[in-house]
């Protein structure tokens, strides 16, 4: 993920907790390249795909059932050296539940097992730039973080649509709705168990925002 803020390059981790890495290539890479790992806290873990948007701000998905930010602007400790053990940036990270039940017994939680978040720096879809937005696989679907609040994006046929990544594209700026959208593919695994049953194949959908539901 190239940085639109100051040209650092970041990624994601797998595992438990997981991490996201700054590298920052220096005037000589890689012989100038500087790496800083940042480990999300409590309550959150399990990073996944991620994505920056203008502000340098990364969104990722995690295991915990939130969409989790880092803005490392927050940081108020040494960001490299000995004491930037990867978890010393605590107050950089916000986390925003995803929509859905939980497990019992372990306080406010989602189920929501998000694989990818993507920034839509552009507008592609129309809910604004810089909106980030997550696969939602146990809600058919597609989430975003509008202005504080989930907004579920749903496949409503057929049912059982698994999304491991989706893009933003405008066709036609000056078509209004129409020139633009997300671009998602259902997942390769296993996808008989969508409806459709045995022989069902991928599929790619195309989500589209109007303005009002009659609009034209």
């Amino acid at each position: 993920m190239p940085s639109p803020a100051d040209g650092s390059i970041w990624g994601s981790t797998f595992g438990y907790p997981g991490a996201i890495v700054r590298l920052d290539p220096g005037p000589n890479p890689p012989h100038t390249a500087l790496a800083e790992i940042y480990y999300p806290p409590k309550p959150g873990f399990g990073v996944r795909g991620a994505d920056i948007d203008k502000k340098g701000v990364v969104w990722v998905s995690l295991g915990s059932g939130h969409l989790g930010s880092f803005d490392r602007r927050k940081c108020k400790g040494p960001l490299n050296g000995p004491k930037a053990t990867g978890d010393h940036c605590p107050e950089g990270w916000s986390f925003y539940q995803y929509p859905g039940p939980g497990f019992k017994g372990i306080g406010e939680n989602s189920a929501e097992s998000s694989y990818y978040s993507w920034v839509d720096q552009h507008n592609t879809f129309g809910l604004g730039e810089d909106v980030p937005m997550s696969t939602a696989n146990l809600h058919n679907g597609l989430v975003a973080l509008k202005d504080g609040k989930m907004v579920l994006l749903t496949v409503p046929y057929p049912m059982g649509f698994y999304a491991k990544g989706f893009d933003g594209r405008i066709d036609d700026p000056k078509a209004g709705w129409k020139g633009r959208g997300l671009w998602s593919s259902s997942g390769d695994r296993a996808p008989w168990l969508k409806e459709g049953g045995k022989g069902s194949r991928p599929i790619a959908v195309h989500f589209q925002l109007r303005p009002d539901p009659l609009a034209k």
